[in-house]
């Protein structure tokens, strides 16, 4: 009998390891991996709500600030660069006036001694062109000088809060290139 018993036992167990076949289809533990799937999908979304989405949100809001206060001091240096330029612009024009001045009263006083020394009045005339168009191309270029400083910091500044690296020889290249049309 106890022959009989263990290959009972063993023709058994045998059969019940072939029919079984994958744990997870198995009928039996379906009350069993249901329960554990619902607890494990509880904990997951109670993960999500409590823990990753709200950090994601903040994450998302941060960027939005950033974004928004880039392009606000953007827009902050773009109207310095339109009032540096207006400010260029009056200087040239004062300094057309000036200059203006300058030789319509050199004029005046050359007329006076038109007689006395004409080839000496010639000559002043002469260099106060001269050193009047130095002066109006000095405070050109001045001006100049500082619409470019603007433009080349606006353009960084903007490439920056674009998501963008500008390297100062691509940013320089950039401002020359529009600025000369």
């Amino acid at each position: 009998m106890v022959t009989e018993t263990t290959v009972e036992e063993a023709a058994g167990a045998a059969h019940g390891a072939g029919s079984a076949g994958m744990p997870q289809l198995d009928f039996s533990t379906f009350p069993n991996q249901i329960f554990w799937l619902a607890v494990t999908l509880v904990v997951i979304y109670f993960v999500m709500t409590r823990i990753s989405l709200p950090r994601i949100g903040g994450v998302l809001a941060e960027r939005k600030g950033v974004i928004t206060n880039d392009l606000e001091t953007a827009e902050k240096l773009k109207q310095k660069a339109v009032l540096a330029e207006a400010a260029y612009n009056d200087a040239l024009a004062r300094a057309r006036v000036e200059a203006a001045k300058i030789v319509g009263q050199a004029r005046a006083d050359i007329q006076k001694d038109l007689d006395k020394a004409t080839a000496k009045a010639d000559a002043k005339i002469a260099a106060k062109v001269v050193e009047s168009e130095k002066r109006i191309n000095e405070i050109r270029a001045g001006a100049l000088e500082a619409v470019t400083a603007v433009a080349k910091n606006t353009a960084k500044e903007l490439v920056s809060a674009l998501g963008g690296k500008a390297d100062a020889a691509s940013v320089n290249a950039a401002v020359s290139a529009r600025l000369k049309g």
